[in-house]
């Protein structure tokens, strides 16, 4: 006897709170990536010397330093650190 697969249905997808939409569109400042803890520095000054050495990804506006939420997904994608498998 055989069985037929059944289709899975597709997930839903909710749309975008206006929060969400915003924070997207929002550029963060070095000091307030440090504050908030959206990247693992602990200084502004060494946020701001990474990005001048080009190290990590970053928006330079009008010559002024600043992060987007993309930015700081990358960042973040870009230090993960993969665990080994067993």
């Amino acid at each position: 006897m055989t069985r037929t697969a059944t289709p899975l249905r597709p997930t839903r997808t909710r749309p975008k709170t206006r929060a969400e939409f915003e924070a997207e569109l929002y550029r963060w400042t070095p000091e307030e990536v440090v504050e908030k803890r959206l990247l693992p520095y602990t200084s502004p000054a060494v946020l701001r010397r990474k990005c001048r050495r080009h190290e990590i990804h970053h928006h330079k506006d009008g010559g002024r330093i600043s992060f987007t939420l993309d930015d700081i997904r990358r960042e973040n994608e870009r230090t993960a650190v993969t665990p080994i498998a067993a």
